[in-house]
């Protein structure tokens, strides 16, 4: 079988614009399955990222509300967390789901390790929101007690900033590798992975950090030899203008168009950036395909053509 990465967007899990619980994400899941189910009927076998957004903010802002009777948790060990819990409803779900369609094949979670540089430029003038939004005086007791470094997030807005430092490599690669070249779908670097440097003595330390979902699925794919990676997100396509009246929707893109497009500012930080670079560097760094559309077109039936292809040419 072919390889692939994919990511799963947030909206693989969490319902979009209902009251959150983990019912509602166990039922989001399992109706996000249908694609990954797609791509194994295709002969493609798939290792599974997730975001991790709002649940790890949950895990934060119940490790603050609990610190004067229980252990205060770091962010690191919440990405851990969240990545380990949140892969358990993908495993179970993707078991279940397995089992009724008649696929023999297993499952299995790991929690991954993604080496960050110790001096990456985030960590000094980090940027990453996170967590709620805070009036400032507030947001300065919090910071005060917690070590937070915070910003300005609007008018007498305040919230915690994190660094977003760059995936140099994935611990587990070749933990990865080897499952799928065994026929096992992995599911790995859920929420970018938990984030590790490397200390004067040659030891990993964890760092209070989040790393950017798509960047380190790209990462993965590379290492682990990957021939697509799905970028699944909110739209079917990627779209230049996008949300004004002459929105364009794109079928297909290089990798000089995406590089252009991006400098002319039509892809944003806050939204499809990240995903267009991360494309960039899969197609630089090797490989084959880069698919960006939403579940429901991927679940609906598989093409080549599906959703925005990026290519090297």
């Amino acid at each position: 079988m072919k390889t692939a990465v994919v990511a799963l967007g947030g909206n693989a899990i969490s319902p979009v614009g209902e009251i959150d619980n983990i019912s509602k994400q166990f039922a989001q899941v399992r109706k996000s399955l249908n694609a990954i189910i797609q791509l194994l009927k295709n002969g493609i076998l798939p290792v599974i990222s997730h975001g991790n957004g709002p649940q790890v903010g949950s895990a934060l802002l119940r490790t603050e509300m609990t610190a004067d009777k229980l252990m205060y948790l770091p962010l690191g060990i919440c990405v851990a967390d969240t990545e380990g819990g949140m892969g358990y409803m993908i495993e179970q779900s993707l078991q279940n789901r397995l089992k009724s369609e008649g696929i023999k094949r297993s499952v299995v979670t790991l929690v991954t390790q993604v080496v960050v540089s110790k001096d990456d430029p985030s960590i000094s003038d980090p940027s990453k929101f996170i967590g709620p939004v805070l009036h400032e005086a507030e947001a300065h007791s919090r910071a005060a007690r917690f070590g937070w470094q915070i910003k300005p997030y609007g008018n007498d807005q305040w919230r915690r900033v994190v660094p977003s430092p760059e995936p140099i490599d994935i611990v587990n690669s070749e933990a990865i590798k080897n499952l799928v070249e065994h026929g096992h779908i992995v599911i790995a670097a859920g929420g970018g992975g938990v984030p590790v440097y490397f200390d004067d003595q040659g030891n990993l330390e964890g760092m209070d950090a989040v790393i950017d979902k798509d960047r380190a699925s790209a990462l993965m794919a590379n290492q682990i030899g990957a021939e697509t990676l799905f970028i699944l997100t909110a739209v079917p396509k990627v779209a230049l203008n996008f949300g004004k009246p002459d929105e364009i929707s794109l079928d297909q893109m290089t990798i000089a168009e995406a590089e252009d497009y991006l400098a002319a500012g039509q892809f944003p930080g806050g939204s499809m950036g990240p995903k267009i670079q991360a494309a960039i560097q899969f197609l630089k760094n090797g490989g084959q395909r880069v698919i960006i559309t939403d579940i429901e077109t991927l679940s609906e039936q598989f093409s080549e053509n599906l959703g925005t292809v990026i290519t090297s040419a």
